[in-house]
């Protein structure tokens, strides 16, 4: 009896082995990014965007500072440049003489686009120690065939987006690509107001979202076009630290894929 017992404890115990090791292995999830914000500005405002960090540092602020025409900056700008470079923030490309890409593809081919437009941008930029993982499309315009040779260059690149669709159908947020699209915070971009911003933030809080944004000269009182009021950075940053969200830089999306 006791051998049988001891052969049926046996046959139990290979059983219970086997079912085990033949369980599938649950692999873990891959930890979703916390909710957030990529502030971007676009041009030379370099003077304005030194100034800015000044006002929004108490709020532990990042930006992604996207430099056209570099050549024509003068010592001051690119040492000032460099101090948002120390303090955390991206300096990216936009372009040596800002082209219409599309437009200049058209009539003169990409390889001239690439040797025009991009390197002497590139080559400029890391003379002067800026590290430039990302590009923003001047204009926002862009096309498959530009994004594929630019991708050879670049980690992350940025186009815009326009229109005041719910935020579920809108595409100016992070979407695990290379290629990312923002929405503007000037004042003259047409789909741009404060309640329409807040509905896009407080998506981004509710869905987990990295909301993607782009401006050029910050001011405190609008006289022109492409300006984005200081109020507007003031209301971001406040939200973002609020909801106890993260400022992301363009480049840190490509980690994130």
């Amino acid at each position: 009896m006791n051998r049988k017992l001891s052969t049926f404890i046996l046959l139990c115990t290979f059983f219970l082995f086997s079912c085990e090791k033949d369980k599938p292995t649950i692999k873990p999830q891959p930890a979703r990014p916390n909710a957030g914000v990529v502030i971007t500005f676009d041009d030379t405002s370099v003077y304005e965007w030194f100034e800015t960090d000044k006002i929004l540092s108490k709020y532990s602020w990042k930006a992604t500072f996207c430099v056209s025409k570099i050549n024509t900056l003068n010592y001051s700008e690119i040492n000032e440049l460099l101090k948002l470079q120390q303090e955390g923030h991206e300096i990216a490309g936009h372009g040596f003489y800002h082209f219409d890409a599309p437009k200049f593809v058209a009539k003169n081919g990409i390889d001239k686009y690439i040797d025009q437009e991009i390197n002497p941008m590139l080559d400029l930029m890391h003379f002067y120690s800026f590290k430039v993982n990302s590009f923003a499309y001047p204009f926002g315009f862009r096309n498959s065939e530009i994004d594929a040779a630019l991708f050879k260059k670049f980690k992350i690149i940025r186009g815009t987006t326009y229109g005041a669709e719910d935020p579920f159908f809108q595409n100016c947020y992070f979407n695990n690509s290379k290629l990312v699209f923002a929405t503007g915070i000037d004042t003259d971009h047409p789909n741009f107001s404060i309640p329409y911003l807040i509905k896009l933030l407080d998506y981004a809080k509710r869905k987990h979202k990295i909301l993607i944004l782009f401006g050029h000269k910050p001011v405190y009182k609008v006289t022109a076009n492409y300006q984005t009021q200081m109020e507007t950075l003031e209301l971001i940053c406040n939200y973002v630290k609020q909801h106890n969200m993260t400022f992301y830089s363009l480049s840190e999306l490509s980690t994130l894929n």
